[in-house]
């Protein structure tokens, strides 16, 4: 294996790589997510309330649940609810 000032090299560019290789993935998969909220846009879903959608649904529903009473108090605090 060899060092450069301490530093394994091999080791360094075999992470680098690896880190490079995902995010390439990563971008990928990025884009394809943008295609499909295209696709959704263009027959007739809103594009907003999907992604709020897939937000909520990735939190505990204890949790959501939660988050919605404090939500809803604020929002009476504030005149905004009845």
């Amino acid at each position: 294996m060899a060092e450069t000032g301490g530093v394994a090299v091999d080791h360094l560019r075999s992470y680098i790589e690896r880190i490079e290789r995902l995010e390439e993935e990563k971008a990928g998969i990025a884009a394809d997510i943008r295609e499909i909220y295209s696709e959704a846009k263009g027959n007739g879903f809103d594009q907003k309330a999907l992604r709020k959608i897939v937000s909520l649904r990735k939190v505990d529903e204890e949790k959501r649940r939660e988050e919605d009473l404090i939500l809803a108090t604020y929002m009476k605090a504030l005149g905004m609810e009845e």
